[in-house]
């Protein structure tokens, strides 16, 4: 990766990438696009252009005028707000990426785009969830996840575009508020917990996720992206995960360093459901063998840092 174009940069997993790749490939090298300019470090500190993914000539002009070799996509709908407007989670996920691959193919560009275990669905294996196995999903974020791993094969196959990905778990973050994901409970807790000593969870107690912190996250991402292709059987998407952990895990974990963290719990229907339908925990073994995935933080080491960002930022 030399010259890099992220979409979606100003959101959940952008707004930290792009900070974190211009830190290692270069500021200039890194240029940001979303569909509207904010105040946030990664619109600020280095190339910006205001690009909506549903314009591919948008999207080809930016990846042109930059020279990129790289395209990291990430614009997309979240899991809870796809459901509520389907119609345009299907639109904007599915169209956004085609026009991104298109990008890419024309670029002769190395792709990234996330998965989740949202492409996983209720007749998937719970526990210890295999790299390649049954995906049913029952949301359209899955459906629009599933699809898109098999559009990137695609590509890879047909094209020869150099395509790679990863599904990752709830993703857990200091920097970027919740942004609609049925795993974003556990984000939530931990403000809560620094503000207000307490939390009432959507989600109800023993129910088990995949978890990972936002640092593991992003050395994945250029982990993946640097591995030697000849080494790649899978790429279109990666199991990887830090912790499966049920919302009483968590709140065990945050009352060690704040003691009178109390938690409640009044279910949201909607979102529980979704967590029903995707696995317990889920079997990274594949990336850790092919690509060298390792991970930095557990649930404690995780808390602790949290806690310790959020009572500065709040």
């Amino acid at each position: 990766m030399k010259r890099i174009l992220i979409t979606g940069a100003l959101g959940q997993i952008g707004s930290e990438l792009t900070l974190k790749l211009r830190e290692v490939y270069g500021t200039t090298n890194v240029i940001a696009t979303d569909i509207k300019k904010n105040e946030s470090e990664a619109a600020q500190n280095g190339p910006f252009e205001t690009v909506d993914v549903m314009d591919l000539s948008m999207l080809m002009g930016t990846a042109q005028k930059y020279k990129v070799d790289t395209i990291m996509h990430l614009a997309a709908l979240l899991s809870a707000t796809a459901e509520a407007r389907p119609v345009f989670a299907w639109n904007l996920n599915m169209g956004g990426l085609m026009n991104a691959l298109e990008t890419a193919r024309e670029r002769k560009a190395q792709f990234f785009t996330p998965s989740s275990i949202g492409a996983f669905g209720p007749n998937t294996p719970k526990n210890q969830t295999p790299q390649d196995t049954i995906m049913r999903p029952t949301t359209m974020y899955g459906v629009n996840k599933v699809s898109g791993e098999l559009l990137a094969d695609y590509y890879f196959h047909k094209f020869g575009v150099d395509t790679r990905g990863l599904r990752f778990p709830g993703l857990i973050s200091h920097v970027t508020p919740p942004g609609g994901g049925t795993t974003d409970y556990a984000v939530e807790i931990y403000y809560d917990a620094v503000k207000n000593r307490k939390y009432t969870s959507y989600i109800d107690k023993g129910t088990y996720m995949d978890m990972m912190y936002m640092p593991d996250a992003l050395k994945a991402i250029i982990d993946l992206m640097e591995a030697d292709a000849a080494k790649l059987k899978h790429r279109n998407s990666f199991n990887v995960t830090a912790m499966s952990v049920a919302p009483e895990d968590i709140a065990a974990s945050i009352s060690k360093y704040i003691p009178e963290f109390e938690i409640s719990y009044k279910v949201d229907l909607l979102r529980q459901g979704i967590a029903d339908s995707w696995p317990n925990s889920i079997d990274a073994s594949s990336a850790r063998e092919e690509w060298g995935f390792t991970c930095g933080y557990d649930l404690d080491k995780m808390t602790e840092d949290m806690i310790e960002k959020l009572r500065q930022k709040l």
